[in-house]
């Protein structure tokens, strides 16, 4: 055999083991970088203990600027209004004794109006009017979330106290109140629900 043979060989074999160990290297590497996603994508995020008690200790402050808004609005309008119903009530030539005797006046409805009377008192009902079932029970939701400062747990409780001045609201009126109060009521009542269900996704 001659020399040349054997180094031919060896080589051949050299450059075998060479090229095998080059396609290997990124075959381990691969491995390497996949092994290491697996362990990253194996770590559990743990919170810290300050991010556990902030998330814990969530606050709700009441508003107390917005429910000072809302109440000089409500007041400065129902002034407004029971000017008008007094312009009313002196224009029938009534003497009205007492506030019990005022809302009996009313719940009969046996009165006249002037045009513009009439006109001023069905803009303030009408669907998109100050009184109107949308702005009244919108006013109503945002006062039970400016006095809880939007805590969630208090939805039942605001509802409840809203259901309560109603009951008293009919008390006072004598009567099943009409029919534009009856609607604000369902209104209202739907708007809780809507807060209890946004505060059940958040």
């Amino acid at each position: 055999m001659s020399v040349n043979g054997v180094t031919s060989g060896v080589s051949a074999y050299s450059n075998y083991t060479s090229a095998t160990k080059t396609e290997s290297a990124p075959k381990a590497a691969e491995s390497q970088s996949t092994s290491s996603a697996a362990a990253q994508s194996g770590v559990v995020y743990e919170p810290s203990k300050e991010a556990v008690e902030a998330s814990a200790k969530k606050t709700y402050t009441p508003n107390t600027e917005l429910v000072n808004k809302l109440k000089a609005d409500v007041e400065a309008r129902t002034s407004q209004l029971r000017s008008l119903v007094e312009k009313l009530i002196t224009g029938q030539g009534n003497a009205i004794g007492n506030s019990d005797d005022i809302w009996s006046f009313l719940r009969t409805g046996n009165f006249t109006v002037d045009a513009e009377t009439k006109a001023q008192a069905q803009k303030d009902i009408a669907e998109d009017g100050y009184w109107g079932v949308e702005q009244t029970s919108s006013r109503i939701l945002d006062f039970a979330k400016a006095l809880t400062g939007g805590d969630p747990n208090k939805v039942e409780q605001m509802r409840d106290a809203f259901k309560k001045g109603f009951e008293q609201a009919t008390k006072t009126w004598g009567d099943k109140l009409p029919d534009i109060s009856q609607r604000t009521y369902e209104a209202t009542l739907k708007k809780f629900d809507e807060w209890a269900e946004e505060s059940k996704i958040s």
